[in-house]
């Protein structure tokens, strides 16, 4: 199973050098994937900028949305986006996209919230068109926006989410599945249900299997992980203290969880920073060498 670590612009405060030193560092070390999360009504950084920064200062390290919420933006553009910067990184993107359930964001980008999923559906057969050199509107002579991604068919798209439908989408539409959480019983059931939609749709081979979570490691390490996943998820409520209490925030907890998602076959894990300390990053790779 690869292990890959988010980029610290989740952290409310943290500065654009040290992004860029924690990307450097990364891609020198034992990581596979640098992450990101995505929101609008909050401190962190916009993923694409971030993403493309990274990428300016790495050669190895993939590159990964994990998630963007896509129904925030117009498709074209975000198509566009996608297929500069999986150029620029000379193919390293992978999408992980979804639909969050957060109105607050809707209503600042501004866009509309009920119909978010179906509207995120019609996105990705829109941006696969793109992707693939179509017009994008052949009647009305729209050309083909590009430029060409640098993966065939464009970047890997991975769904995330929790619901029966997000669950169905990642089969039906995705090349794999995000998962949104880590308890090993409760991902293998979503999987399978991915992999249902998956062959219900006549497709070859199986849906890749990630999943993304938060950790903090050294010093008052349960503090600073708690804390910061209490304000961060503050609207979900007690959900959010349970999550809170099952993150990852020492050497034993996380190894717990590399060999737990490992067993039941997941393919990536990527650990985000609940700190901008270089030290997290450290300790993390010590942990997976």
């Amino acid at each position: 199973m690869k292990i890959g670590i988010g980029l610290p612009g989740n952290v409310p405060g943290v500065k654009g050098d040290f992004i860029l030193e924690w990307a450097q560092r990364a891609d020198a070390g034992p990581f596979s994937t640098l992450g990101t999360i995505d929101r609008l009504v909050y401190q962190n950084y916009e993923p694409f900028i971030m993403l493309a920064s990274a990428a300016a200062v790495t050669t190895r390290i993939r590159l990964m949305t994990g998630v963007m919420l896509a129904p925030l933006r117009k498709e074209g553009v975000l198509a566009k986006q996608a297929a500069s910067l999986d150029a620029i990184s000379n193919g390293r993107l992978t999408l992980g996209f979804g639909v969050g359930r957060r109105p607050d964001d809707y209503k600042a980008a501004p866009a509309q919230y009920s119909n978010r999923g179906r509207r995120f559906e019609d996105q990705i057969a829109t941006m696969k068109r793109i992707w693939a050199g179509e017009d994008v509107d052949p009647e009305n002579g729209v050309g083909p926006i590009g430029p060409p991604p640098v993966q065939k068919g464009g970047p890997e798209i991975l769904i995330g989410g929790g619901t029966p439908q997000a669950i169905a989408r990642a089969g039906r539409l995705a090349d794999g599945f995000l998962a949104a959480g880590t308890q090993p019983e409760a991902v293998e059931a979503s999987y399978k249900m991915v992999v249902d939609a998956w062959e219900a749709e006549g497709k070859p081979g199986k849906p890749r299997l990630a999943a993304v979570c938060s950790y903090a490691l050294g010093p008052d390490a349960a503090d600073v992980v708690g804390g910061y996943i209490r304000h961060y998820y503050s609207f979900l409520g007690p959900v959010a203290e349970q999550m809170a209490q099952n993150a990852a925030s020492s050497t034993e907890a996380i190894k717990g969880m590399i060999h737990d998602l490992e067993g039941i076959g997941m393919d990536e894990l990527v650990f985000l920073p609940c700190a901008a300390d270089m030290g997290q990053l450290d300790r993390l790779a010590d942990i997976v060498s």
